[in-house]
């Protein structure tokens, strides 16, 4: 996990805490939106991960969380995006840190497992 956060700060400019913070958005997300399977394919490659998703996964709220409960369930990735805002991230800062989880994802579980994630979730494909 220290690698991908690393890279994650290289990439997009943020400090530790809140890269640690959008991964963790990132991975709740996907682990409520994504197809079981591969999700728990992406979690077991990543060492670290599940501590991340649980430590952010009940961080909905906001503006945007109001707004994701109106459109049913989590909003989809616009309510990530509203989350991830809400946390800091700039949108060119939300697309590195994404497409930077992807890229070490495709390395660790697969370009199969990611792109079954990918395709699985309406819209997450402008981000990644």
């Amino acid at each position: 996990m220290d690698e991908l956060i690393s890279r994650i700060i290289a990439v997009s400019g943020l400090n530790e805490e809140l890269a640690r913070k959008a991964l963790g958005i990132i991975l709740a997300f996907l682990q409520k939106e994504g197809p079981p399977a591969e999700i728990g394919q992406l979690m077991t490659s990543l060492p670290g991960a599940q501590e991340l998703a649980d430590a952010e996964g009940g961080a909905k709220g906001g503006l945007m969380g109001m707004v994701g409960g109106l459109m049913g369930g989590g909003g989809g990735v616009m309510a990530l995006g509203g989350q991830l805002m809400g946390a800091g991230l700039s949108m060119g800062q939300i697309q590195s840190v994404s497409k930077e989880m992807f890229a070490v994802g495709r390395e660790k579980a697969g370009e199969d497992t990611m792109g079954a994630i990918v395709g699985a979730i309406p819209g997450l494909g402008q981000f990644v």
